[in-house]
This record gives structure tokens, C-alpha cells and sequence, in this order.
């Protein structure tokens, strides 16, 4: 597993797994990313040294926009570098398993793809596009920061919106501005609820 298209294939292959086992319960986000990285290492034959879930990498001096601007907004003595934890990430094989934070720079340059993950949790409430908007802009400035350090990471915004009252998952506004979003920026797009599936992995492919 050393490209993106092959990191996308095993994504592609686990998919289907991963919509009917995630609609079939209802959980917490980080239940619904250890079902994901689940099929990622049955389903999509990942192997465990290539898949990692709440991945730190500390960036130091970033040059992506909205990074520098959120370190700007940390106070002074802490400023200096941005720490994104994407949910879900395939590695190329060089990574040896090793993606502590201290192994910042190594971790940055062999991702293959990062997933965030947002899961409709909420009593009475639901999903809105403010916060899917925040996901998938920081996947955009993240996969600036691989790129330029010579990486090739590509970013998923993926949404397992399982609730079964229909009052508790996101409107078709919030879901179509939210793929468009994704569109947009070049960034991944998959949704998953009692009535609908969406993936952009087979047009990327």
C-alpha cells in the first residue's frame, strides 16, 4: 500500500461495511472511527503498520492560511505550529508503524489519506453545516501542509449520520452544502444515513 489510489481502493472495497454496520448501531463518534478502522483492516486488507486512528502531528511554522491563523490565535507563548488529529489515516508502508508525535515530519509526508469522521450523536438536535464547513476547510490547509513538504495526502470529510429520527439528522441543505463544500476544495465526500449513501471515491478513482 505506497499510493493514493491504492489507499482509496481499500477504502472503496471497505465502504459498504462500513455504512451497514455503522446504521446498524447507534454510537459515539469514536465508537463509529474504530468500526471504521475496522473494516479498514478486514474489508480493505490494510495492514495495522499502515493504519492509525487520532493521529497527533504537530506542524511546526505552518504555511496553509487557516493554520497560521489559528496559531495566531493561541496565546503567544504557545504560538508557533498547529496540531491536527485526524480520525482515521492510511500510511505508505514507510512508515514503519511509527507515528508518534515526535515523528512529526515522517508523519506528515507518508499519509495517504486522512478521515474526519462526524457521527449525528445528539439528542434533539442535529448535524449542521457550520461544523462539517470547519472539518473540511482544516482537511483542505492540512493536505497544503503535506503537499508542501513533498506528500501526496488526500482528505476525506466522511459522515455517518445514523440516527433513525429524521428530526435528529442533517437537512438535505445541510448535506448538499456540505458536498458541495467538499467539492469545492477538493475534498473527499462520504455520507451514510437510514436513506441515503453518498461517495466520491469512485469519481476520484
Amino acid at each position: 500500500m505506497n499510493n493514493r489510489k491504492e489507499a482509496l481502493d481499500a477504502l472503496n472495497r471497505a465502504w459498504p461495511a462500513i455504512v451497514s454496520d455503522c446504521l446498524a448501531v447507534l454510537g459515539s463518534e469514536l465508537h463509529y472511527q474504530a468500526m471504521i478502522y475496522h473494516h479498514l483492516r478486514t474489508t480493505g486488507n490494510l495492514p495495522h503498520s499502515q493504519l492509525g486512528m487520532n493521529v497527533k502531528m504537530w506542524i511546526t511554522d505552518p504555511v496553509s492560511d487557516l493554520f497560521k491563523l489559528l496559531d495566531k490565535k493561541k496565546h503567544e507563548l504557545y504560538r508557533g505550529g498547529f496540531e491536527p488529529i485526524p480520525d482515521v489515516v492510511i500510511f505508505k508502508s514507510e512508515i514503519n508503524g511509527d507515528w508518534r508525535r515526535r515523528n512529526r515530519e515522517n508523519t506528515l509526508v507518508q499519509m495517504l489519506v486522512a478521515i474526519e469522521v462526524k457521527a449525528s450523536e445528539r439528542r434533539d438536535s442535529r448535524l449542521q453545516p457550520g461544523e462539517i464547513r470547519t472539518d473540511i476547510l482544516k482537511l483542505s490547509a492540512h493536505r497544503e501542509e503535506v503537499v508542501h513538504r513533498g506528500g501526496e495526502m488526500f482528505p476525506i470529510m466522511m459522515i455517518i449520520d445514523s440516527a433513525h429520527d429524521p428530526k435528529e439528522r442533517m437537512t438535505e441543505y445541510a448535506v448538499e452544502s456540505s458536498l458541495k463544500l467538499a467539492t469545492t476544495h477538493q475534498v473527499g465526500f462520504m455520507y451514510c444515513s437510514q436513506v441515503k449513501v453518498i461517495s466520491t471515491i469512485n469519481e476520484i478513482l
